[in-house]
């Protein structure tokens, strides 16, 4: 556990949701997650550690469970993402983390679900960036059926306002991977050739320095303040790195 990790670097809402905690336990679970928000895309393991360690601590916490989930995908471990995914919809009723299952699936080589996930009536309640990342997870999926033509259709039905900034560099990437599958390799790399390398890294996430605080449960609340929370002797401490998966939708298909 890092010394600066406390529970005054997550978001009030979060914070919010461990008062029902003991203090000390707050404290501990809350460190938990400053680290796995942390740790996400540099060394997903460890970051599943200390999930874990937080889970056992205060597994009935949706913000818990939801740290649980993003952390068994971004280390592969697509079939445990989905349990804990499922759990945080049951405890909060949302459906934002809808893409990063039908990319599990996707993942447990289980395509067809992927798309049925997508046609969902929850489908219909995700905001624009959330149904155009659900867009690309389904564009790959019908990659992986050998549907070609439909994983580029897919992408083409994306509204021209709903590919702007990285998220349209992303979308950019998954046509070319379409293509590319498609073995239409020379159109992928004309595709891809004007486009500012370094932008596209950043917007896949593959920074060559990532920003350790970027992750939805571990926002730096300035006027918060408090001591660091004492080390635990979880193991999440020792534990090794291991092959990760992409930590945004479409990963599965990066890794395959």
């Amino acid at each position: 556990m890092a010394e600066d990790a406390h529970i005054g670097q997550l978001s009030r809402e979060t914070r919010s949701r461990l008062r029902g905690l003991s203090k000390e336990n707050a404290e501990g679970v809350g460190a938990h997650l400053v680290m796995t928000g942390r740790l996400l895309d540099v060394d997903p393991e460890r970051a599943y550690q200390h999930a874990q360690a937080a889970v056992r601590r205060a597994g009935r916490i949706d913000v818990v469970r939801e740290a649980a989930g993003l952390a068994a995908y971004a280390s592969g471990r697509y079939a445990e993402a989905l349990r804990e995914l499922r759990t945080v919809r049951r405890l909060n009723g949302s459906s934002e983390h809808l893409p990063l299952m039908a990319d599990a699936e996707r993942g447990l080589g289980r395509p067809e679900r992927a798309i049925a996930l997508a046609r969902s009536e929850e489908a219909s309640t995700l905001d624009a960036d959330a149904r155009t990342e659900l867009a690309i997870v389904v564009s790959g999926a019908r990659s992986d059926l050998g549907e070609h033509d439909a994983a580029l259709a897919v992408l083409d039905r994306i509204p021209v306002a709903e590919r702007q900034g990285d998220l349209g560099l992303r979308v950019l990437q998954a046509r070319a991977v379409a293509l590319e599958t498609a073995g239409r390799t020379d159109e992928a790399a004309e595709l891809l050739a004007g486009v500012d390398r370094a932008a596209l890294d950043r917007a896949l996430g593959v920074d060559d320095a990532p920003d350790a605080d970027v992750v939805v449960f571990d926002t730096f609340d300035e006027e918060s303040a408090p001591a660091p929370a004492d080390a635990d002797d979880d193991p999440a401490q020792d534990a090794g790195s291991g092959d990760a998966a992409g930590t945004r939708p479409g990963g599965a298909e990066d890794d395959r």
